[in-house]
C-alpha cells in the first residue's frame, strides 16, 4: 500500500513540478480584467433589467446568473494562472480534435432555436462550440507557428511528401517548406469556420476567420501575402455586398442565408424598414446619439425600455454611451485598448515563442471583438451579433473569457517584466 501510495504521490509531485507554477502574477493585467468585469455586470443590469422584468417576471433575472458565472469564471481564471503554458502546448492536438467533435455534434443533437445548430444545451445551461473554436485556434496557431518558426524562414522546396508530389507535377519548385505550416493551420481555421458557418452562426464564422488571419500575422506570414489575403477579403466582401443589393428583389435563394442578406441589405439601404430589419439597429443609434458627452446618468436609459432589443447581448454599448455618455464610453474603450497593451507586453516578455503568441493571440481576440462589437452598435459594418467582451450577458462565455484571461496570466508568471 505505502509503495503505491508513493509511487501515486511521486506522480502527482512531478506533473505539479512541471505543468503548475507558483510564480507573481501580473497585478496590473488582473486589476484591469477585474474593472472590466465590475463595470460590466453595472452595466449589464442597468441594461437588461426592462427586459427581464417584462420576459421573466424578476428584474434581477440576468444579473443572479451572471454573476454566479462571473464567480465560477473568476476562480476558472485564478486556478488556470497557476498551470503552466506548457501545458496548453502539450494538449493543443486533444484540444483541436475535441473543438472538431463539438462543432460536428452539434448536428446530431435537438436544436435549441429552430433553424439554428450553434448551441449545445446541457440542462442548467447552453454554450456555444464556437467560443472554444475560438480558443482552439489560438492554441494552434501559437502551437504551429512556435514549433516551426525555423522552418518558415527557409526557402527549401517543401520535404512532405504531397508537397513534393505537387513541385514535381508543376515541374518547378512552387511550394515552399516554410509554406507548410501555415496551409495546416489555414486548413485547420478554415475547416471550423466553415462548420461555424453551417451551424448558421456568421458571426462566429466571422470572428474565428479574423482571428486565424491575426494568428498568421503574429506567427511572422510575410508581409506581402498577408496583405494580399486581406485585400482578397476585402474584394470578395465587396463583391459580395454589391450582388446582394442588385439581387435583393429577385426571386429565389442567395449566396448567405435570408437572414444573413437582409442584415447586409438594411445596413446599405438606412431607409430598408424602419420598423423592421433596421429597427435594433436605428433604436441603438438614437442611444448613442441621445447619451451626449456626459449621459444620462446610470440606469437612466429610456431606449432599453423595449426599444433596443435585447439590450443586455449585443447592442449593450449603445445603452453604455447613453447613460455613460462619451466619457464613459471612451473609458470603456480605453480600459480595453490598456487589457490589450498589457497582455501585448506580458507576451513579448515570456519566454517561450508559444507562451507569447498565446498572450497576444488571447487578448487580440477580446479587441476584435470589441471592435467588432462597437462597428455594429455604430452601424459601422454589418449587426452580425457579435457580443462585448465581460459586458454582454451569457454566462459560459464569460467564463470561458475569464479562464482565457488567466491564461494569460500564467504566461505573465513565466515573464521577465515587474509585474508590480
Amino acid at each position: 500500500m505505502s509503495n503505491g501510495s508513493d509511487k501515486n504521490k511521486s506522480l502527482f509531485s512531478r506533473l505539479r513540478q512541471k505543468y503548475v507554477s507558483y510564480g507573481s502574477i501580473d497585478i496590473w493585467f488582473l486589476i484591469i480584467v477585474l474593472a472590466l468585469l465590475c463595470i460590466g455586470l453595472v452595466m449589464m443590469f442597468s441594461a437588461g433589467y426592462p427586459y427581464a422584468l417584462y420576459n421573466y417576471g424578476n428584474s434581477t433575472y440576468f444579473i443572479k446568473r451572471q454573476v454566479l458565472f462571473a464567480v465560477i469564471g473568476i476562480a476558472a481564471m485564478l486556478i488556470v494562472s497557476m498551470i503552466k503554458p506548457s501545458f496548453w502546448n502539450k494538449f493543443t492536438i486533444p484540444v483541436c480534435a475535441f473543438t472538431v467533435f463539438l462543432l460536428l455534434i452539434v448536428f446530431v443533437l435537438p436544436q435549441y432555436k429552430p433553424g439554428f445548430y450553434r448551441w449545445i444545451n446541457l440542462g442548467f445551461t447552453t454554450f456555444q462550440p464556437s467560443e472554444i473554436a475560438k480558443f482552439a485556434i489560438i492554441v494552434a496557431g501559437a502551437y504551429i507557428y512556435g514549433k516551426y518558426a525555423k522552418r518558415m524562414s527557409s526557402q527549401r522546396p517543401a520535404k512532405t511528401r504531397l508537397a513534393s508530389k505537387i513541385n514535381k507535377k508543376l515541374g518547378f519548385g512552387l511550394v515552399k517548406e516554410s509554406w507548410v505550416p501555415t496551409w495546416i493551420f489555414c486548413a485547420f481555421f478554415l475547416m471550423c469556420g466553415v462548420l461555424v458557418y453551417l451551424e448558421n452562426h456568421l458571426s462566429g464564422c466571422i470572428l474565428i476567420m479574423a482571428i486565424g488571419v491575426v494568428m498568421m500575422f503574429l506567427g511572422g506570414v510575410r508581409g506581402r501575402w498577408f496583405a494580399m489575403g486581406i485585400s482578397v477579403i476585402l474584394i470578395a466582401g465587396t463583391l459580395l455586398c454589391v450582388y446582394i443589393m442588385a439581387t435583393r428583389d429577385s426571386e429565389g435563394g442567395g449566396v448567405l442565408k435570408g437572414y444573413m442578406e437582409e442584415r447586409i441589405v438594411s445596413w446599405l439601404d438606412k431607409d430598408y424598414e424602419p420598423t423592421g430589419a433596421r429597427w435594433q439597429t436605428n433604436q441603438a443609434l438614437y442611444a448613442i446619439g441621445s447619451g451626449g458627452f456626459f449621459g444620462k446618468g446610470l440606469g437612466n436609459s429610456t431606449q432599453k425600455y423595449m426599444y433596443v432589443s435585447e439590450p443586455q447581448n449585443d447592442m449593450i454599448f449603445s445603452i453604455v454611451c447613453e447613460e455613460l455618455g462619451f466619457v464613459g464610453a471612451a473609458a470603456v474603450i480605453i480600459l480595453f485598448v490598456l487589457l490589450m497593451y498589457r497582455g501585448v507586453v506580458i507576451g513579448l516578455n515570456s519566454p517561450s515563442r508559444f507562451g507569447r503568441l498565446l498572450a497576444m493571440g488571447l487578448v487580440f481576440q477580446v479587441g476584435l471583438q470589441v471592435m467588432l462589437n462597437i462597428a455594429v452598435a455604430s452601424d459601422s459594418i454589418p449587426n452580425t451579433g457579435i457580443s462585448l467582451p465581460f459586458f454582454s450577458y451569457g454566462g459560459t462565455s464569460l467564463v470561458m473569457l475569464l479562464g482565457e484571461m488567466g491564461i494569460v496570466l500564467s504566461v505573465s508568471r513565466q515573464g521577465r517584466l515587474n509585474k508590480k
